[in-house]
């Protein structure tokens, strides 16, 4: 059952990634660059597919909070840690230079991999590679 919820949920979510456009690095670019609001040339189009997934994570946080025990079975760990340290720091200024410099972020890149584009395998790569380097160097710990 496990497998099948998590193969439908994926399925959803890479289905929304592609309907939305966040797999297309050009419109993320559009949403980031605030700077064009000014010119009047800025997508505002992604505030309305963060706002949706809010919409739909907010009430599930608040049900699986009073939960010990996933829906479909297994333990279930929401994470408590709050603290803000430099390693916090450092890597979401890294994501931030990442999604802002090519228009990927993790997720939508892996599902653009499906189209088999030049630029995203590299990323995808290059993304590993950085994540393989930090491990490594026990930036994760």
């Amino acid at each position: 059952m496990r497998i099948l919820v998590s193969l439908i949920c994926g399925t959803l979510f890479g289905a929304g990634l592609y309907i939305s456009g966040m797999i297309d690095p050009q419109k993320v670019l559009g949403f980031l660059d605030i700077w064009a609001i000014a010119d009047g040339d800025w997508d505002p189009s992604l505030a309305f597919v963060m706002g949706g997934g809010l919409i739909v994570a907010m009430p599930i946080f608040q049900f699986a909070k009073k939960r010990s025990d996933a829906v479909c079975g297994g333990g279930l760990e929401l994470p408590t840690n709050k603290n803000i340290t430099g390693k916090l720091i450092l890597g979401g200024a890294l994501f931030g230079a990442g999604w802002g410099l090519v228009g990927y972020c993790p997720g939508p890149a892996l599902s653009a991999l499906a189209f088999g584009q030049t630029d995203t395998i590299i990323f995808v790569a290059t993304m590993l590679a950085g994540m393989a380097g930090a491990r490594a160097l026990h930036l994760n710990r």
